[in-house]
């Protein structure tokens, strides 16, 4: 029993030892999660990777804390009383099997309905009923399964946790290691045991053994600490039939250790311990470059996510102003219209609400709320007009998260990254085969030259080049197209954005600007009641028509409505008191149009009675005509409209001529046009004002939400574009276009240099040592050429 170790956590089992189902554990808390992990079905975990657990500690009353409310509020993201959301950091977090585990609370305890874990920042989010369960529950549930969370003063003050330093570290020791055996391999270097004159022979004699066999020693820590990694990463990839980048690195590190422990075990020769410790280092050198460029395109990242979402604040004087989202400070009053998204956690004091919180908790039941109660950032209102006193500043990063939720991942087209990661695997099975056919042939012409040929074979042709091509490439797109005032999701979007060949528009805020609209009365005049009531239903409604109209009607005192309802594609209906008004199409308030009717208008009825409507004259976006002219170069193009005919000959001259306009479109006719689209082999991109377009833009291959004043966030979109930069579209498509052009670019870089690199690896002209040395250096060459080659890109776009 003396050198067994502990089934779950891998301790040593020296003092004492329990037996539990055949099974060795070193404590009763290891036991314990066993038990929970083997009786829920989840011992799947082992497999993954042994002994990954870590040992529970004793925690009695450690967390007494967590049953005070005001902790719980400043702890928690999310908590409307039935459902909260934290975000914990868990130091214990380090390898799949972890991930694996905590993203399977749920079967732990039902009261877990998600959890996502971030590796690189150990934290994990979770969300969790309340009924029977509490913050506290929930803490215990992971300390005693071994992922205790660290919960301090930084978690209510937002500072960042300390960064996993282990590169460093392993970086460390490599460089340590190298440097050491490149000082004792110089005797070796420089040939002194073949010259007399020189001491060689004292050398030889005395010294040359010992130097040997601390090179050896030095090389142990570079292979089984520093270069650990990939074998484990080589191993998964095997295990899971999966031929990684990781498995001829590997192979290469193995073979080098074993060759040159041989060597000098039987007085063959030095080996190549410098070969192997410089391999490594190189190899660790490159990684770190790559993990700390990643890092700052993350930033970047989160830098472009300040997309264009406006907010209305009601100021002292309750005038209503449009702000930037981020702007709103604590104690400001803002305004929530019908089918808007909530930037940030608030009081409600006007209105009652009914809010959405599916894009936050995943919970589809709208949550009603009344005047006083705390209401969540991320919620959607969905009845009527509100008014909320902000409690917080907006956090754009959290807005940034939901959008990327993946309750709004739709399973579109295989993205370029899994064109990379086809190469890779091809270009791994390549490289073996190269390697095992150029051995074979030195080692029955020159056996001396077999090993050096078959390790440099295997280091010079590692695919980190053709890996690192896309991330980057696309990474810094991302970045400048956010400059750019053109908001991307994710870099799957740019590759998606590069293969359209159909691009769909929406007319009304699309195309059309609600900024400089006019309109007039036609019709039976309105009471001062119907002039209230229809000033206050508008302002509860985000549709560009309704934002319109709501600006040129005269200032009406704010009243609460009795009703308020949205028939999304239709119009709005409400009431006060004893009157019922329609407002919206001709058909959904029962109006009959004429034939000359056929301009944008907005229909009104008062109590199922006609009363008229407001006649709007549109006013298209400069330089329509021209992006219209120059996609249909290359694009096919077509309108579908929700509107009427009015507008055709005016569209007519100023689109390219026979391109097809659809009028009378209902949002459900809209996403089936593009789906018809698709099913002939189309690429569609679909451009819309995010609200009646919703179920278009997440039917298409990319869906970008066309954004002025108001709060048009939608996660259907893939995209959101500044209205401002409408006649920059074209441009972003075809900068696109270049983006994937220069990945094939790069491949073919990588392509050139692994044919080179390989001819002199296979003619026995190659160190190991150099391979190791060029490998990262062409890694870091494919990131620069991605770079510059972006940022020239970048420099074109207005």
């Amino acid at each position: 029993m003396h050198d067994s170790k502990c089934y779950h956590c891998g301790d040593s089992c020296d003092r004492q030892s329990i037996n539990f189902d055949e099974k060795l554990f070193c404590c009763t808390g290891c036991k314990t999660v066993y038990e929970i992990f083997a009786s829920n079905d989840l011992s799947h975990y082992y497999e993954i990777q042994a002994a990954a657990g870590s040992t529970p500690k004793s925690i009695k009353g450690k967390y007494d804390f967590l049953d005070n409310a005001e902790i719980i509020e400043k702890l928690t993201e999310f908590n409307d009383g039935s459902i909260q959301i934290i975000n914990l950091y868990i130091p214990n977090i380090h390898c799949s099997s972890c991930i694996w585990i905590l993203e399977n609370l749920n079967k732990l305890n039902p009261h877990v309905t998600n959890s996502q874990v971030d590796f690189p920042k150990k934290m994990i989010r979770i969300t969790y009923r309340l009924d029977e369960f509490s913050l506290k529950n929930l803490v215990l549930l992971l300390a005693n399964i071994g992922y205790e969370p660290y919960i301090s003063l930084d978690d209510f003050e937002g500072k960042k946790k300390g960064i996993d330093r282990s590169l460093i570290y392993k970086l460390g020791v490599a460089g340590f290691a190298f440097g050491n055996v490149m000082f004792l391999s110089f005797p070796d270097y420089f040939d002194l045991g073949s010259s007399a004159a020189t001491g060689g022979e004292f050398w030889l004699n005395k010294y040359q053994h010992i130097f040997r066999w601390l090179m050896f020693i030095f090389s142990l820590p570079v292979v089984f600490y520093a270069g650990w990694d990939y074998f484990v990463s080589a191993y998964k990839g095997l295990r899971a039939k999966l031929l990684n980048i990781d498995v001829p690195i590997a192979l290469g590190i193995l073979v080098l250790f074993l060759r040159s422990t041989f060597e000098i075990a039987f007085h063959l020769g030095s080996g190549f311990f410098d070969s192997l410790t410089g391999l490594v280092f190189f190899l660790l050198l490159g990684k770190f470059f790559q993990q700390r460029t990643y890092s700052f395109l993350s930033f970047e990242r989160d830098y472009k996510s300040y997309f264009p979402i406006a907010i209305t604040k009601l100021n002292a004087n309750g005038k209503e102003e449009t702000v930037p989202v981020q702007k709103i400070e604590k104690g400001d009053r803002i305004l929530i219209r019908n089918e808007e998204m909530i930037p940030v956690d608030g009081t409600l004091v006007y209105g009652i609400a009914q809010i959405d919180y599916s894009f936050v908790s995943g919970e589809s039941e709208p949550v009603h709320k009344e005047t006083g109660e705390l209401i969540f950032a991320g919620g959607k209102q969905l009845n009527g007009v509100i008014e909320m006193i902000a409690l917080k500043s907006v956090s754009q990063s959290y807005l940034t998260q939901l959008w990327g939720n993946s309750i709004f991942k739709t399973d579109k087209a295989t993205s370029f990254q899994n064109l990379t990661d086809s190469i890779g695997k091809r270009f791994t099975i390549s490289v073996l085969s190269i390697a095992f056919v150029a051995t074979t042939f030195w080692l029955f012409y020159d056996p001396s030259k077999a090993m050096n040929v078959f390790t440099a074979v295997l280091i010079i042709a590692c695919p980190c080049a053709i890996a690192l091509a896309s991330p980057f490439t696309l990474g810094n797109m991302l970045r400048i197209f956010g400059k750019k005032k053109f908001y991307i999701k994710n870099t799957q979007t740019i590759e998606q954005l590069a293969k359209i060949d159909t691009a769909i528009f929406d007319k009304t805020g699309t195309i059309t600007t609600t900024q400089k609209s006019t309109a007039h009365y036609e019709g039976m005049p309105l009471t001062a009641e119907e002039e209230s009531i229809l000033k206050n239903t508008i302002r509860a409604s985000n549709h560009p028509l309704s934002r319109s109209l709501y600006d040129l009607l005269k200032e009406q005192n704010i009243i609460t409505l009795d009703e308020y309802e949205e028939h999304i594609g239709k119009g709005l209906e409400s009431s006060k008191d004893n009157i019922n008004m329609k407002i919206g199409s001709a058909n959904f308030v029962g109006k009959a149009k004429t034939k000359d009717q056929l301009d944008t208008s907005i229909y009104i009825s008062s109590n199922n009675t006609y009363k008229g409507r407001y006649v709007f004259q549109n006013q298209y976006r400069e330089g329509v005509s021209s992006v219209f002219s120059q996609m249909s170069e290359t694009l096919s193009l077509a309108i579908l409209s929700g509107d009427n005919e009015g507008e055709k000959e005016r569209l007519e001259s100023l689109l390219p001529k026979l391109t097809p306009l659809y009028f009378n479109q209902k949002p459900e006719t809209k996403l089936k046009f593009i789906k018809s689209l698709q099913e002939q082999g189309k690429k569609v991109l679909m451009v819309g004002d995010g609200l009646n377009d919703a179920g278009a833009l997440a039917q298409s291959e990319v869906g970008i939400a066309i954004s002025e004043n108001i709060n048009v966030f939608s996660p259907a979109c893939d995209a959101i574009l500044d209205a401002s930069k409408f006649q920059q579209l074209y441009s972003y498509i075809i900068a696109s276009k270049k983006a994937v052009r220069i990945i094939k670019m790069s491949f073919i870089l990588s392509l050139l240099y692994n044919c080179v690199g390989l001819y002199f690896a296979i003619t026995g002209q190659l160190e190991p040592v150099i391979a190791a040395i060029l490998m990262p250096l062409s890694s870091i060459s494919i990131v620069i050429f991605t770079t510059i080659m972006t940022n020239l890109i970048g420099r074109k776009l207005q």
